[in-house]
């Protein structure tokens, strides 16, 4: 064994600020900090693992207690910066708090930050992942943290920073450091390889980088371990590092991939099974293809200018993905990445690894028939939530825009004032046909104000409001100038009143029921709602109405077809518009007479499963 053997993570940490990969506010913070002579006595670094937070903490531990300091550029000479980076704890103190995390920890740092540091200007302890403290330990650390003697200074670091008392975050500068970027850690990784002599291909450099999350240790730990594979003559590339980390190569991937998208079941397996027989896992195999399925959506779904840096693979490989890309569509890989993550969680949880492996493969071999399977099941799920937009071609009679109802009335209108020549009906019928239902008290005025009430309810287009008008609110009036409806709920009232959505519902809803946009209110319940009449449109004109609009045969063309476009608006305005319901308003009116009155929990199970009250 060879003693005098420095792995490459510690023999490339850095020994000065400007060392530090990235995090280039916290370096430009600390050397404001030491050049202005304003040190705190506390400091809290936290970030992911590998970023630099205890290398930063001995380096502004050397820069203010070198001999030729405070300085930002220590000497590393000195018997106080020689100590620090042996870890000889003298004067700076580092602390494991995952280790050492008991109250009696805590209380022998307070018994020992009253004495004097020996050597140094401070006397510093360095307590790495802190959050580890257990809350007692923080309490009695807690008064020495906040007013330790003037040469004291704590620097805690911690990865989990959520973790920390807020009182001791509280009483800390806090700095927060970054993941670094794969471009800096592959820049980074080139001047170790070049300084040690590995001979090592940027790709591979790269991979490195973007498979280590942001964190520079992991990657020279890896560079470290590829070292042993170091030959002048062939470069460590991609696949090299794929066989040492027990990883799937790039076109074994790619062979599944193709499978998976033609849905050749057949082909997937056997290609799966060449892949487990060379010795990888189930987990490694599926935790491999989910990443290849992140590329793979990266390179659908962003513009090419924005995967440097983001994408795990090189231009040829880009390229060769890129092909199959075009027999795919985007929401069938999200599709893959769920189905394939949802069996990476059941593969931790199995006794029989490969079993799953091979469903799994086999599920996501079907990708034509699954997608279509998916889609019906969404739309079932929207269904039965309630939150549908009903298209148009559910009713019998389309919705029209607020415009065209404006028109067709104003038509309507003008065709019943023409000429009484073209008239053939007597006077006394004409009261029949233009004059509204006033006998509110009626039976019949009941049953046609409930029925057009349940249409109502039925065109509240989600499912909420659906059910709080059903449990809360009366129909008063249901005409095409005025709908009045009571509700009992003061909170409900003042909700549908003051939010512009669910008063959008109500007007959805009586352009779809009645034809028109009426004017819309409100109110709470009174005695006098009984007196009001329904005032609805007959449900079919009668045949004076038709009389009235049709032209003699002898006229012209023009106006026989002006006429009968007439008669099809009249129609819209009147008939359709008091039949105008989905199908299964339709089939179930005369069971759901009384929907509206009760509760919302029942009513939704009778819209759901298309069911009944049976008394």
């Amino acid at each position: 064994m060879n003693k005098s053997y420095v792995p490459l993570y510690r023999k490339y940490r850095p020994q000065k600020l400007e060392e530090i990969v990235g995090q280039s506010h916290v370096k430009k913070a600390l050397t404001n900090a030491i050049e202005s002579d304003r040190i705190s006595h506390a400091y809290l670094f936290t970030g992911p693992r590998g970023t630099g937070k205890t290398s930063t903490a001995r380096i502004f531990a050397k820069s203010l207690n070198c001999e030729k300091g405070p300085t930002i550029s220590p000497c590393n000479e000195c018997e106080n910066c020689t100590n620090i980076t042996k870890s000889i704890p003298i004067d700076v103190i580092e602390i494991d708090a995952a280790s050492n995390r008991s109250v009696s920890d805590a209380e022998e740092i307070i018994q020992n930050v009253a004495m004097a540091p020996v050597h140094s200007r401070y006397k510093i302890y360095i307590i790495d992942e802190v959050h580890m403290l257990t809350p007692t330990a923080f309490n009695a650390l807690l008064k020495t943290l906040e007013e330790p003697p003037a040469n004291v200074i704590f620097i805690l670091a911690t990865t989990e920073v959520h973790k920390v008392l807020d009182t001791i975050k509280s009483r800390c500068q806090r700095f927060d450091f970054k993941r670094i970027t794969t471009d800096d850690i592959s820049k980074h990784l080139r001047f170790i390889s070049d300084s040690e002599k590995i001979n090592i291909t940027d790709d591979a450099l790269n991979y490195i980088a973007s498979n280590s999350a942001g964190g520079m240790r992991d990657s020279i730990a890896l560079l470290d371990q590829l070292s042993v594979l170091n030959s002048s003559k062939e470069a460590i590339d991609v696949d090299d590092i794929n066989r040492l980390l027990g990883r799937l190569s790039f076109d074994d991937l790619t062979k599944l991939f193709e499978c998976v998208i033609k849905s050749d079941s057949n082909s997937a397996l056997e290609v799966l099974n060449n892949i487990y027989n060379q010795g990888n896992e189930p987990s490694q195999i599926l935790s491999n293809f989910l990443e290849y399925l992140r590329n793979a959506l990266i390179l659908k779904s962003a513009d090419s200018k924005l995967l440097t840096g983001v994408i795990q693979l090189n231009d040829e490989q880009i390229k060769k993905l890129s092909g199959y890309l075009n027999d795919i569509e985007t929401h069938q890989i999200v599709s893959l990445i769920d189905k394939c993550s949802s069996y990476v969680k059941e593969l931790k949880l199995t006794t029989n690894p490969k079993l799953w492996l091979d469903v799994a493969i086999l599920d996501m071999a079907n990708l034509t028939e699954n997608t279509k399977l998916e889609d019906l099941q969404n739309r079932l799920q929207q269904l039965e939530s309630g939150h549908i937009v009903k298209p148009a071609h559910v009713y019998n009679t389309p919705p029209m825009p607020v415009n065209k109802i404006a028109e067709k009335k104003e038509e309507a209108k003008t065709a019943k004032q023409e000429p009484a020549a073209q008239v053939t009906a007597s006077p006394k019928e004409e009261p029949e046909i233009t004059q509204p239902v006033k006998n509110a008290s009626s039976k019949s005025d009941n049953t046609e104000l409930k029925n057009l009430w349940i249409k109502f309810l039925d065109n509240i287009q989600t499912f909420a409001s659906r059910a709080i008008l059903k449990q809360y609110a009366k129909p008063v009036k249901l005409t095409q100038e005025e709908v009045i409806i009571a509700i009992k709920s003061d909170s409900w009232l003042n909700r549908f009143r003051d939010e512009a959505d669910r008063m959008a519902l109500l007007e959805s809803a009586s352009v779809a029921v009645l034809g028109t946009k009426p004017k819309i209110v409100l109110r709470k319940p009174n005695a006098d709602d009984d007196k009001l009449s329904v005032e609805s449109l007959p449900s079919e004109p009668e045949p004076a109405t038709k009389k009235k609009l049709i032209p003699d045969k002898n006229e012209p063309k023009e106006v026989v077809e002006d006429a009968i476009e007439q008669v099809e608006r009249i129609e819209i305005t009147t008939s359709d518009i008091n039949t105008s319901s989905d199908k299964v308003s339709q089939n179930h009116s005369a069971q759901r007479e009384d929907a509206g009155f009760h509760s919302d929990n029942v009513n939704m199970v009778i819209d759901l499963f298309d069911g009944k009250i049976i008394e």
